[in-house]
C-alpha cells in the first residue's frame, strides 16, 4: 500500500512540474531570469547518433515540419545516488507552424528494444543509462528527433496544489468517496483530495481513465498556475526549480517562451499512446508489458505531434 501512495505523490509532483515548466516556458522573461538558474543543468550529446536520431528519419521529419521543438519529460522514482525509473514519460511538442503546444504521454510499460538491454519496459531507459538512454530509447522506438529533456526527481507535492489555494475538478459519481469529497460536479480539491483522486485506479475505465484524471489535474493546475500573479509563481518556482534537471538553456527556455507567447498557444493539447485498439497487456517470462502495434503507433504519433492531424478521443482515455 505504502508503494501505491508513493507512486501517486510522483504523479502529483510531475503535475506540479508540469505546470510550472510551461508556465516558465510560456512566461518567457516576464519573471524567468529570477529563478531559472536554480535548474539543475546536465548536457545531452549533440550529436543525432548518440541521441538514437535516424540520419533519414531526420531528414523526413524536416521536411514534415521544420518548426517543431520536441522536449522529453521525466518523472523518476529514486532515492539519493539512484539514477530510478521514469514512472512518467512525455513529450513536449511546440510548434510554430501550427500554433500549437502539446503534451504527448507514453505509458510506461510499452515494450521497447532498450539498445544492449533487449526488450523492455520503456520506463527502465531511465534506469539503465540516465536521460540519455531514456531521449534514445524514445527517438529509436517512436522515430523521434528529440534533443532535450527536462527531469523531475520525486518528493512529497500535495503542498503545491495547496500553494495555489487547491483546484477545481469535476467529480464524477463514482469518483466521490475515492476522492475524498461529498459530492459530485465540480469541487474545489485541496493537495490530499488531488492526490486520492488522481490515485483512483479501479473505477471507471481502470488505469487507462487514471491518466487520464491525471493530465484532468495538470490541465486544472496550468490553468490556475497562468492566472495567478508574477510574484506569486517566482515563490512557487523558488520551490520546484532546484528539483529540475534539464538540458535545455536559459537562452531556449527564453526562445521558446517568446515563441509561445508570439503564436498565443498558452494552452497545451493532450494526447496519449499507443492508442486503444493498438495496444494490449501481456505477461512475458511473468512479466507484464503494453505490448502495441509498432508502425501505426508511430505513424499516429508523427500525424498529431508533425502534422497536427486531428485524432478521435480513443487516445484521450
Amino acid at each position: 500500500m505504502k508503494r501505491n501512495d508513493n507512486m501517486s505523490k510522483k504523479k502529483i509532483f510531475l503535475i506540479g512540474f508540469l505546470a510550472i515548466f510551461i508556465g516558465l516556458i510560456i512566461g518567457g522573461g516576464a519573471y524567468f531570469v529570477s529563478t531559472v538558474n536554480k535548474l539543475d543543468r546536465t548536457d545531452l550529446s549533440t550529436d543525432n547518433e548518440d541521441l538514437g536520431i535516424d540520419k533519414e528519419v531526420a531528414k523526413k521529419l524536416e521536411e514534415k515540419n521544420n518548426k517543431v521543438k520536441n522536449i522529453a519529460l521525466f518523472g523518476i522514482d529514486a532515492e539519493d545516488g539512484v539514477t530510478g525509473r521514469s514512472d512518467a514519460i512525455m513529450v513536449l511538442t511546440i510548434d510554430d507552424k501550427h500554433n500549437k503546444l502539446k503534451l504527448t504521454s507514453i505509458m510506461r510499460d510499452s515494450y521497447v528494444d532498450i539498445e544492449g538491454r533487449g526488450k523492455d519496459k520503456l520506463n527502465h531507459a531511465y534506469a539503465f543509462g540516465g536521460p540519455d538512454l531514456a531521449v534514445k530509447t524514445i527517438n529509436q522506438n517512436f522515430n523521434l528527433n528529440i534533443k532535450d529533456f527536462a527531469t523531475v526527481n520525486f518528493s512529497t507535492l500535495p503542498k503545491i496544489i495547496d500553494a495555489v489555494d487547491g483546484i477545481e475538478i469535476d467529480i464524477k459519481d463514482y469518483e466521490v468517496s475515492r476522492a475524498g469529497v461529498s459530492s459530485s460536479g465540480v469541487q474545489t480539491l485541496n493537495g490530499d483530495q488531488a492526490l486520492k483522486y488522481s490515485r483512483i485506479r479501479y473505477a471507471g475505465n481502470g488505469d487507462f481513465e487514471r491518466t487520464e484524471r491525471q493530465r484532468t489535474v495538470l490541465m486544472s493546475l496550468f490553468n490556475k498556475v497562468k492566472n495567478r500573479s508574477i510574484a506569486s509563481n517566482i515563490a512557487l518556482s523558488n520551490e520546484i526549480l532546484p528539483l529540475i534537471k534539464t538540458s535545455l538553456t536559459n537562452s531556449e527556455i527564453i526562445k521558446m517562451g517568446t515563441s509561445v507567447m508570439t503564436n498565443g498557444s498558452m494552452t497545451p493539447e493532450m494526447e496519449r499512446f499507443p492508442r486503444d485498439g493498438y495496444a494490449q497487456g501481456q505477461t512475458i517470462d511473468k512479466v507484464y508489458y503494453l505490448v502495441y502495434d509498432e508502425e501505426e503507433t508511430i505513424k499516429q504519433m508523427h500525424d498529431y505531434i508533425f502534422d497536427d492531424k486531428n485524432l478521435d478521443s480513443s487516445a484521450k482515455n
